[in-house]
């Protein structure tokens, strides 16, 4: 299964700066996802981070591999993100990094599924540009339905 900009957006509740998920390019539901995310210079963190020499922010590559885990979770759940529930991190273990990103990357973005028990998730995920492996960790993220508000 493949997914353009759309049906991520319909399956994910982020929105721009912060949606890093571009396209899935691979994803087997309850297993793992492979996801692409174009790192261009026109993103807002770049204009501090660093202006002489442009670098993504590490926790933004964790950050793009939890959306791509997310969309795997709501896959496999068979729920996509609505204004009732919302995936949320719960933990990040390991996280390595190994290289700098830039403008002008692409990063692919994996996440395979660990386990899963009482709406945690598990996963293992790495982040590569042109195959070499740029970050890694282990995410726990959690499904949670939103209380209503009375407004």
């Amino acid at each position: 299964m493949k997914m353009d900009i759309h049906e991520i957006m319909r399956h994910l509740p982020h929105r721009y700066p912060i949606i890093l998920v571009d396209r899935v390019l691979e994803i087997e539901k309850s297993k793992r996802i492979l996801a692409l995310k174009n790192v261009s210079i026109n993103e807002p963190v770049f204009m501090g981070h660093f202006p002489h020499y442009p670098v993504m922010p590490g926790v933004l590559i964790v950050e793009a591999m939890a959306q791509a885990a997310a969309i795997l979770a709501f896959v496999s759940l068979e729920k996509p993100a609505s204004k009732d529930a919302i995936y949320l991190f719960a933990g990040i273990d390991g996280a390595r990094f190994k290289r700098p990103v830039g403008p002008g990357d692409q990063l692919h973005l994996e996440a395979e599924l660990m386990r899963e028990k009482n709406g945690i998730g598990k996963f293992s995920g790495k982040a590569t540009v042109d195959g070499q492996l740029v970050a890694e960790a282990e995410l726990l993220c959690a499904y949670r339905q939103i209380p209503a508000k009375d407004c």
